[in-house]
């Protein structure tokens, strides 16, 4: 692999290259990934991971916003020939158009996400609606909030979002010791496969009610929902044995979609 003794790491851009190769392997091998399928890659790095995708996937369309890796990138991957580095910041990035010209059946997202803007850059995937399957590095407290159980101090808007769109599971934990240079957290490996569900009359509603619920996490949801039809709420919540008085770390999501089902008309 290309030498990186000498690059100079930016904080900005919250680069911390994963250097062990048992988890770079693991990583891969746990993504399942099938035969003509294109992983998009955010945060290429130094293209360590990059070189383990490409040895499996049909092709691999990697994103990366600082261009003075490119020669590290370019001696780590010139041996591929199924590899597309776009100099861009994904979040900007017109990814619908650069797909265009590749011939695949699925899609997956594999990657070392930058941690400082993780959430943006899974809205952006959720809001292109083509990946099936995400398997991400996360810092570790951010991926126990994605699959965080109701009731505990975890579980938030940001959970019901992620785990209306994916079944989501931990592939792995992965110490701070595995980077370079060593971050302040360990992380985790979060494997996300997509539903295609139509369960919610209007998906703007229901992540709008979810996000109002949890807007005062101490307060609950007569408190919460002052300007809402508190009459309807009440009427759906009876039926799981719940009433205003509940917050919403104890409100399912199933019953999130129930309740905003019922606020129609």
């Amino acid at each position: 692999m290309s030498d990186i003794s000498n690059f100079e790491f930016k904080k900005k851009f919250g680069q911390n290259f994963l250097k062990d190769n048992n988890v770079l392997n693991n990583i891969v091998e746990k993504s399942d990934i099938e035969d003509d399928t294109l992983v998009i890659e955010i945060g290429v790095g130094a293209g360590y991971l990059t070189k383990y995708i490409a040895s499996k996937a049909k092709y691999v369309v990697g994103f990366e916003i600082d261009e003075s890796l490119k020669a590290i990138i370019y001696n780590n991957l010139k041996d591929f020939n199924n590899v597309e580095i776009v100099y861009e910041d994904f979040l900007k990035a017109n990814v619908t158009e650069i797909l265009k010209k590749y011939d695949y059946k699925h899609v997956y997202v594999i990657a070392n996400l930058p941690y400082y803007i993780t959430t943006p850059i899974i809205e952006k995937i959720i809001e292109l609606n083509i990946a099936e399957r995400l398997v991400i590095m996360v810092q570790k407290e951010v991926g126990d909030r994605f699959n965080a159980k109701m009731g505990t101090k975890d579980y938030n808007s940001l959970t019901l979002y992620l785990n209306y769109y994916f079944k989501i599971s931990k592939v792995m934990d992965v110490s701070r010791n595995s980077f370079i240079p060593k971050p302040n957290v360990d992380s985790a490996v979060i494997r996300f496969d997509r539903y295609y569900r139509n369960d919610a009359k209007s998906e703007n509603r229901l992540f709008t009610l979810i996000r109002d619920s949890f807007q005062f996490k101490r307060k609950n949801l007569r408190n919460n929902l002052k300007n809402y039809n508190l009459e309807r709420i009440e009427n759906t919540l009876k039926k799981y044995g719940k009433d205003l008085t509940v917050r919403a770390e104890n409100i399912s999501l199933e019953e999130f979609i129930d309740i905003s089902n019922n606020l129609e008309g």
